[in-house]
């Protein structure tokens, strides 16, 4: 791949020039973006922390345990909606403009032309679409088992590791789906005036052009998530503010920028 080599797509050009080498540094300045202004990282994060602690309590109470599995496995998907605030601050501080409350929060509503929301849309209907799938999945694997099925046990025999098996392979398909459509177009629709049809298109010729790195990136989203999501979603406090700012430098590394920034 050449050096410098770029795929024009209107109103943007994206580079197919990313390197491990732009990765690390990516991560490196979101670490510093996390460090600089922690307060937006951890107030972030806490939403998307009470949410699981609130999905796992929901799920126990009602006895419904089994239903913590896919639900976890699906919940990084609602993650990069939670992270638009964070490209913001990323945004500000990058075009040293001043830090506040009001624009980060307000984020969520883009350049008030709701693409953003409409995103927030798609990503609410592509969890919901998992938990489906989930459900079919369980349903076909429990009829094989039949009785005892109910319990936690039922993960150990046979048919409930290939039920595992079969629901990660498409629970992975489902969530590189929609790593593709989101990693680059959500930091676009925060930064630039767009509909998020000409943002998706972005992010998937990213995907497209630069396949190792965005891939590696994928990996490292689903690890860390995983491993952070473990002690009672806490670690994501951490985890969550870094990977989004770190996203947030990637989309700039990658995207040809000729704007001047404005408040």
């Amino acid at each position: 791949m050449d050096t410098g080599q770029k795929v024009q797509i209107a109103p943007v050009s994206v580079a197919s020039d990313l390197r491990i080498s732009d990765l690390r540094a990516a991560l490196a300045a979101g670490w510093r973006d996390f460090i600089a202004h922690p307060a937006f990282g951890l107030f972030f994060a806490a939403i998307y922390v009470i949410g699981g602690i609130c999905i796992y309590f929901g799920l126990f109470e009602r006895g419904e345990i089994m239903w913590l599995i896919p639900a976890a496995a699906g919940f990084p998907l609602l993650a990069p909606f939670v992270a638009v605030g964070l490209y913001e601050v990323s945004r500000r501080r990058e075009a040293g403009l001043p830090m506040s409350w009001r624009a980060a929060l307000g984020a969520m509503r883009g350049h008030g032309d709701e693409q953003i929301l409409s995103m927030g849309v798609i990503l609410f209907v592509a969890f919901s679409f998992w938990l489906m799938i989930a459900h079919g999945i369980f349903a076909v694997f429990v009829a094989q088992a039949g009785a005892g099925s109910e319990s936690i046990e039922f993960f150990f025999t046979g048919t409930g590791l290939a039920m595992l098996l079969v629901g990660s392979i498409v629970g992975a398909l489902i969530a590189l789906a929609f790593y593709a459509i989101t990693v680059i177009s959500l930091p676009l629709l925060v930064d630039r005036e767009v509909d998020f049809i000409t943002a998706i298109i972005v992010s998937l010729a990213t995907i497209r052009s630069n396949k190792f790195v965005m891939l590696a990136w994928a990996v490292i989203i689903a690890v860390t998530l995983f491993i952070a999501m473990l002690p009672l979603f806490l670690g994501l406090f951490i985890v969550l503010p870094v990977l989004a700012h770190t996203t947030w430098h990637l989309y700039r590394r990658v995207v040809d920028d000729t704007r001047t920034e404005t408040a």
